[in-house]
């Protein structure tokens, strides 16, 4: 079944109004049921262990909070059928044993569209090609979220294949989701490839969201709607399962309201898989990343500021943080922190000048994209590589009638897969410009715990699987001029359009990031300070006393 956002709010209102949850429950007042757009998850999971609310409750909540806003949002794809039946099961696993079963119990995630269930939902990085293939098994990430006691809630809305297909099309848009727009001014570019997940995190359709990045996918988008993102590095977590761009880049990470609430999301699916043989780099005994989140943790720290970082990336909403930033830094150092000005780190410009990056992630494309369609149990539409794909795309009206798909033309014409000399050269090229030349290269030089930009500065220095994590650091002031993209479509700043703060590291040095994230919001404390333009009204109060109604 196609779910298009009507469908979505269809279905999400007949299960809000049908579904019974069997656990009816008193109505409390006050804090012990948290307003959902600010509410972490301690604050979820001490009203679920005092029995203030059910999961089925939580559920219920989100799912019409969706139903209030998707049709103008269109950051979610589509509801898991099952979301209210597995918050049951959850409950009554939590009444059975008195104790959670896991640091997510009862709590409902929401998933990006090219992060594989093995359930009634689809995966399909926002192409309809796609819509009725099954996977035999869930993802290693989804797995572990099922483990923790996460409810798989659905499926947010992407630039369509993470935006290799067209060099034209806007952010957040696909075939199979449409348009997604950000909450915090009208008609706000969403940014980045997991924007449904931004969007659904910054104004409470779900408790948090799993992104994916190959570059900036999940800090650009987390930078824009007020919430901290986390790029783990490549290897931490699996990526089996995830409709690949680049082995050698993807990564699946946390998109969460708060650092402590991204270390927990992050802490549930880290580490090594047998099935992708990238987290054997992983350590072996993962850090306590929750741990990690101490108010003194910048205490001692060596920051590097890049020379010239105003000029590595031209881009409205890094511009109008300048100030911020600059003022943010005597923050950091009456923390503790030593700031280094004017660190060099030539490798960016080069790789900006040689241009190669397309063709390094495009043949990993090319060579990936096989690899997943063969784990499909179902194939309706016969595509087994990048060519059927583009075969499809030509032939639907619906996928070619919108953008053009230039990205998947210049890919296929190259025709240079991993495994060739050429791409070999053009990928050991990179590695060392962005390794000796450029990050690692930077903070290894100058004894650095981490190099600090504005997020999408941050994320256009980390490109070779280095960890980036974007914390909220303000937003732009009311007179602020309204911006468009190159296609006029969508405003890439205004008024009230959030900005953040990026923290870049060494590989595997989370926990050394999610600290120091965690102490910079803790002084600043900024994202209850900005206020998204649209955010639902439904509350777990009124579906309790819709509840209650009902008895």
């Amino acid at each position: 079944m196609h779910f298009n956002s009507l469908n979505v709010l269809a279905f999400t209102s007949a299960i809000f109004l049908q579904f019974d949850c069997g656990f009816p429950a008193s109505i409390v007042v006050g804090p012990s049921r948290p307003p959902l757009l600010d509410a972490t998850l301690d604050e979820l999971s001490a009203g679920l262990d005092a029995g203030h609310f059910s999961s089925v409750d939580l559920t219920k909540a989100y799912i019409a909070r969706i139903h209030e806003v998707n049709q103008e949002l269109h950051a979610v794809t589509e509801i898991n059928p099952d979301a209210l039946a597995i918050a049951q099961e959850l409950d009554y696993a939590r009444k059975i044993t008195k104790s959670p079963l896991g640091a997510l119990h009862g709590i409902p995630v929401l998933v990006k569209n090219n992060i594989g269930t093995a359930d009634k939902m689809n995966n399909t990085a926002g192409f309809i090609g796609l819509l009725g293939a099954k996977l035999r098994e869930d993802s290693t990430v989804v797995r572990r979220l099922r483990k923790a006691g996460a409810v798989i809630l659905g499926k947010t809305n992407l630039s369509q294949w993470s935006g290799i297909r067209s060099n034209a099309a806007s952010n957040g848009w696909s075939a199979h989701g449409g348009q997604t727009v950000g909450a915090y001014l009208p008609e706000q570019d969403p940014d980045g490839s997991s924007s449904g997940s931004g969007v659904a995190s910054s104004i409470g359709l779900s408790w948090a969201s799993l992104g994916t990045a190959t570059s900036g996918s999940i800090c650009d988008p987390a930078h824009a709607h007020n919430i901290v993102g986390i790029k783990p590095t490549v290897g931490l977590t699996s990526r089996f399962l995830v409709i690949p761009i680049s082995e050698h880049q993807d990564t699946v990470g946390p998109m969460a309201r708060t650092v402590k609430d991204a270390a927990y999301l992050l802490q549930a699916i880290a580490g090594f898989d047998s099935k992708d043989n990238y987290t054997k780099a992983a350590p072996k005994t993962l850090p306590n990343y929750v741990a990690a989140c101490q108010k003194n943790a910048l205490k001692g720290k060596r920051l590097g500021v890049p020379k010239g970082y105003k000029g590595m990336r031209q881009y409205p909403s890094a511009e109008i943080s300048f100030e911020t930033f600059e003022k943010t830094l005597a923050l950091l150092r009456e923390a503790g922190a030593e700031v280094i000005d004017a660190v060099e780190m030539p490798g960016v410009a080069i790789i900006a000048r040689e241009a190669r990056s397309g063709i390094v992630s495009g043949a990993d494309f090319l060579t990936d994209l096989p690899k997943y369609l063969t784990e499909l149990e179902t194939n309706p539409n016969n595509l087994h590589n990048l060519a059927d794909v583009r075969a499809f795309t030509d032939q639907s009206p619906i996928e070619s009638g919108r953008y053009d798909f230039a990205g998947f033309n210049m890919i296929l014409k190259r025709g240079i897969e991993n495994t060739m000399p050429i791409w070999w050269e053009y990928y050991t090229r990179r590695l060392y410009l962005n390794t000796n030349l450029g990050l690692t290269g930077a903070l290894r030089n100058n004894s650095l715990d981490a190099i600090i930009a504005p997020t999408p500065i941050a994320t256009q220095i980390a490109l070779e699987g280095a960890p980036v994590i974007s914390v909220p650091l303000g937003h732009a002031g009311k007179g602020t001029r309204y911006q468009r993209n190159m296609l006029d479509n969508l405003n890439t700043m205004g008024p009230n359009h959030p900005f953040g703060f990026g923290f870049a590291g060494d590989y595997f040095s989370e926990e050394k990031l999610i600290g120091m994230a965690f102490a910079l919001e803790q002084l600043t404390k900024v994202r209850k300070t900005v206020k998204p333009y649209i955010r639902p009204k439904t509350e777990l109060e009124n579906v309790m006393k819709l509840e209650s109604l009902e008895l």
